[in-house]
């Protein structure tokens, strides 16, 4: 509906200039026979002085018509405006909850990711694993439940447990991603998920590229392993869950529902904090790239590029007690082509 409002209001806008146009050639043209009329009734002496009145009141209604005009020129030029401005105040809050939608379905997926470790953190075959770190047939039987897992939970490129040296004791696709003597004490959401507080807690990664997993870019989501799945027992390890972004994620961003032609001029992305990008619907720039945002309200907003491209923008709301990683949902979408 803003699209086409839009349009009528261009159409309009060019319509009116196009019939104003022509009135004023045809005013243009009495006042000149109106002149014309006049010098020749002067000429005409006596003979032609009522010719000459005739003529002095097709000047003035010239000139009248001349005002009209002009004020009928204002006031369509202004409407135009006032309903370009309200088509594009319309389209742009359209595309800002279209950006918001994106960004929040990923959080509700993500939301989902930190529930799922926090849950497998208690599992008695990661539990045993970590408790009996070193005794190789319980590290195997652990590493055949977290295949199990992923067997039935298709979105994780793998999931991993350490012991609290940050020593990989089992992860779920051993053949495919062997980490046998692999240390990942030095990475962040390791330390983090080992400070976690209680069993309720989680640690995440934003999405990165990891060299582990074939370079594969992945958000990582991660809590301790506690004696016992007890929530507040002793830490003696970490899980940590790796989401499959690569093919997930894209999944998000070319959801939205455009028809054919918006579709081809549009853009919709997923953006950090840093305005990286992570996502693309046109799949360019992934993780290389940072888009020029121009953030008036860091909550939600639009603007127009100087080339008339739209640009709506949203910033993740959360969602239940995943509070998000300060993402934003970005949609640039470009002007229809003039037929």
């Amino acid at each position: 509906m803003p699209e086409r409002i839009l349009q009528v209001a261009t159409d309009m806008s060019a319509q009116a200039n196009e019939k104003i146009t022509e009135i004023k050639a045809v005013t243009r043209a009495t006042r000149t026979l109106a002149l014309n009329a006049l010098i020749e009734a002067a000429r005409a002496g006596d003979v032609g002085r009522g010719f000459g009145v005739v003529a002095n009141e097709v000047k003035d209604i010239s000139q009248r018509v001349t005002v009209i005009t002009e004020e009928l020129e204002k006031m369509f030029l202004d409407l135009a405006f006032d309903l370009e401005r309200t088509a594009q105040t319309a389209r742009g809050d359209r595309f800002a909850d279209l950006a918001r939608y994106a960004v929040e379905l990923m959080d509700r997926n993500l939301y989902e990711r930190s529930c799922d470790v926090r849950w497998w953190a208690t599992d008695a075959a990661v539990v045993d694993a970590c408790e009996k770190g070193k005794d190789v047939t319980v590290a195997e039987r652990a590493s055949e439940r977290l295949g199990v897992i992923l067997d039935s939970y298709t979105v994780y490129l793998d999931l991993w447990v350490a012991d609290c040296d940050g020593n990989v004791i089992a992860n779920g696709r051993p053949d495919q991603y062997r980490l046998k003597g692999v240390n990942i004490a030095d990475q962040n959401w390791f330390q983090d998920a080992l400070r976690c507080g209680d069993g309720g807690q989680y640690a995440v990664a934003d999405v990165t590229r990891n060299r582990q997993l074939g370079d594969a870019a992945t958000p990582v989501y991660a809590t301790a392993v506690r004696k016992g799945g007890a929530v507040n027992g002793n830490v003696i390890g970490v899980m940590g869950v790796f989401f499959d972004w690569e093919n997930q994620a894209p999944m998000i961003v070319k959801s939205l529902n455009f028809n054919d032609e918006e579709r081809g001029r549009t853009r919709v992305m997923l953006v950090d904090a840093h305005n990286r990008i992570l996502a693309a619907s046109d799949d360019q720039g992934v993780l290389s790239e940072k888009f020029d945002l121009k953030i008036n309200d860091p909550a939600i907003g639009s603007y127009l590029l100087d080339d008339k491209s739209l640009v709506a923008y949203a910033l993740t709301p959360g969602y239940e007690t995943y509070q998000g990683l300060g993402w934003r949902g970005v949609i640039v979408q470009a002007p229809k082509p003039s037929s």
